[in-house]
């Protein structure tokens, strides 16, 4: 039992390492500082709750049961801590908010407060690890610590399955299914974990044995409400990071015919050979030596390579766009062919803003990276005639764009 629970208590503590993964940033947010908190409250109460846990706590202590308020104070503060990131969460006026968050926490510190007095004025010498809640049920003081601190975690699921009925009625998207897997969370502790250790201690008031309930069914449903919680709690704040570095990724992959053109005119520093480089940083590092490349490329542009590419591209019935981007990339070819060779700059060199430079982002470059895969037609030699195209009605020239 104790390594499944500790296995719960390592998976909210990886979901709050991603989370904090930028600490000075995570701590003027009080959003991220409320739901770390409460994931790593979360993870706390777990391993506090571990029979192994339960036993060395005692030992070392020297007090019997010491490791009951140390775990029932934990599940307090995680109930607290739940309150206070659905109050950050659903946001508004910052007094209206602070003084919601002391509110919850000055209700729930005279909670774990009460639990520990009561826990001292009890008579509790003898150990239990996995059924004190039934084992005491009925011993004064023990039986109210017990009460109280179910009553306490009950509260905090109630009001958390209100707040996220009403609000997933005004939200839609990553928010909305986060709330309703946070509701299933909660109504997964209410029935499975808080409703079956009612029973059982009732059951030992009415003097019947139901202590399976608590003992067998209560713990791993509280892990899975717990575990399913975090996940609602996560989801809208990490899926839009994990979907951005994806499509960073896929940006980064698309570039790569661009980059294999131009990167032997790209004076731009090399970027740090780390594999842990997230795609993001890696996609940026690659826009900013492409953009350096264009640059030092620039001379060698021939507008009549790029002219004769247009026309090809709107003969064979592309869009004025795409017949851009394809005339563009045969004149980026044709540089870089003229760069390599070290031929001098063409006469008909001009300036000329590229449409991947007018755009911001990746998605420029992305495009002109594509299009260097669908040539209008086969450029020729160093003059630039393109056979297709001389075929073909020629235009006037266009004038230059001027960066």
């Amino acid at each position: 039992m104790s390594l499944v629970v500790y296995l719960a208590a390592l998976v909210f503590g990886m979901t709050s390492v991603l989370l904090f993964r930028r600490p000075r940033t995570a701590v003027r947010d009080p959003l991220t500082l409320s739901t770390c908190a409460a994931i790593v409250l979360g993870a706390l109460v777990f391993v506090c709750a571990a029979p192994a846990t339960l036993g060395t706590v005692n030992r070392l202590t020297g007090v019997p049961n010491f490791g009951a308020p140390l775990t029932y104070g934990m599940l307090s503060a995680y109930s607290c801590a739940v309150l206070v990131l659905l109050i950050n969460w659903r946001g508004g006026p910052r007094p209206v908010v602070r003084r919601a968050v002391l509110r919850s926490m000055a209700a729930y510190g005279l909670l774990v407060a009460a639990v520990v007095v009561l826990f001292l004025l009890a008579d509790a010498d003898t150990e239990r690890l996995t059924d004190l809640d039934t084992y005491y049920a009925g011993t004064p003081f023990m039986r109210e610590m017990i009460l109280l601190y179910l009553l306490g975690h009950s509260a905090a699921m109630l009001v958390m399955c209100v707040v996220c009925v009403k609000w997933s009625r005004e939200v839609d998207g990553l928010l909305r299914t986060g709330l309703r897997l946070i509701l299933l969370g909660a109504l997964l502790d209410l029935v499975g974990f808080q409703c079956t250790k009612y029973t059982a201690v009732v059951a030992r008031w009415a003097g019947h044995d139901l202590d399976f309930l608590s003992t067998t069914v209560a713990p791993p449903m509280a892990s899975l409400a717990a575990l399913v919680c975090s996940v609602g709690f996560a989801l809208p704040r990490l899926l839009p990071s994990v979907q951005a570095h994806w499509r960073g990724l896929e940006d980064y992959r698309r570039l790569g015919p661009l980059w294999s053109l131009v990167k032997s005119a790209s004076t731009a520093p090399k970027p740090p050979a780390a594999w842990w480089q997230l795609p993001r940083a890696r996609l940026q590092w690659r826009e900013v030596s492409i953009h350096d490349a264009l640059l030092a490329l620039a001379p060698y542009f021939d507008h009549r390579v790029r002219q004769r590419a247009r026309d090809a591209a709107l003969l064979a019935g592309r869009s004025p766009h795409e017949a851009r981007l394809a005339a563009e990339a045969a004149m980026l070819t044709d540089a870089a062919r003229r760069a390599a060779a070290h031929e001098e700059p063409p006469d008909t060199a001009g300036s000329y803003r590229l449409h991947a430079t007018e755009v911001p982002g990746p998605s420029g470059l992305v495009e002109l990276s594509q299009a260097l895969h669908h040539p209008p037609g086969r450029t020729a030699g160093p003059g630039g005639a393109n056979p297709s195209a001389l075929t073909g009605t020629l235009t006037e020239p266009e004038e230059p764009h001027v960066a």
